[in-house]
């Protein structure tokens, strides 16, 4: 069994982090440009700074439409996560526009991507075999129709969204539920039988022992202001267990 592929979520484009992430050894990052810090000027610069660190870079993009997906590709970035889709005809609409035609709807650039040389049929054919495209599976109603999706010749993967497939299903906030687990088994499960990886947010350490046991092939290990949280609560909280400890100390 081979290791996972293991992922950062960046909200914004601290290259201090992105060293951080890029020394201890992560194998990719997420930018959230849905829900982020980042405008086009800042991508434009940001996503070469992360490969020139080594890092494969994906988007989760602004929406499901053309010029977002197109905009993030042009810049440099390995693959596109696409939120909000909702069925499978919608995915093979909005995943086009990752792919070159004859396969996709994608509109050509020549740039950064081509080596700032002019287009050719060989790099044409080479991007679509390489950059990927992965829905964001967060709509209930995209699960029931999981395996048309996986079967899409523009879908290379898809990611799960944990907390936004939960409310889409009625159930609340995201709580580690039977059926939650359900839904993300039938994700699996079709993208499996497809030969396609997935991409987990496992942000605590159950979500990590149940990627690990389903054998996730991209894991996310941390989401850039939740660790900031994390390691700011423990020092405080330990900073404050000391100075108890020393005034009570210091009137005994």
């Amino acid at each position: 069994m081979s290791a996972p592929s293991t992922g950062f979520w960046f909200t914004d484009a601290s290259v201090p982090t992105a060293e951080i992430v890029a020394k201890l050894g992560f194998d990719f990052v997420v930018l959230d440009v849905e829900h982020g810090m980042f405008d086009l000027a800042i991508l434009e610069r940001f996503i070469p700074a992360l490969k020139g660190m080594g890092l494969d870079v994906y988007a989760k993009v602004l929406g499901p439409a053309r010029e977002p997906i197109q905009q993030t590709l042009d810049f440099g970035c390995d693959g596109v996560i696409i939120p909000h889709v909702e069925s499978a005809a919608h995915a093979a609409e909005v995943t086009a526009f990752s792919k070159f035609p004859p396969l996709g709807r994608r509109s050509l650039a020549g740039g950064r991507t081509t080596g700032w040389n002019p287009l050719t049929d060989a790099w044409i054919a080479e991007q679509n075999s390489t950059t990927r495209c992965f829905p964001l599976i967060e709509e209930g109603t995209a699960v029931d129709e999981i395996q048309q999706i996986a079967a899409l010749p523009t879908v290379d993967g898809i990611q799960i969204g944990p907390t936004d497939l939960s409310t889409s299903r009625g159930r609340g906030a995201y709580g580690r539920t039977p059926a939650d687990l359900e839904d993300f088994e039938k994700c699996i499960d079709a993208f499996d039988r497809a030969g396609k990886p997935w991409i987990f947010p496992a942000w605590t350490p159950f979500e990590q022992e149940w990627a690990l046991s389903k054998r996730s092939p991209m894991i996310l290990l941390g989401m850039q202001y939740y660790v900031m949280l994390g390691a700011l609560t423990q020092a405080k909280e330990s900073f404050d267990v000391l100075e108890a400890q020393q005034r009570l100390e210091a009137t005994t």
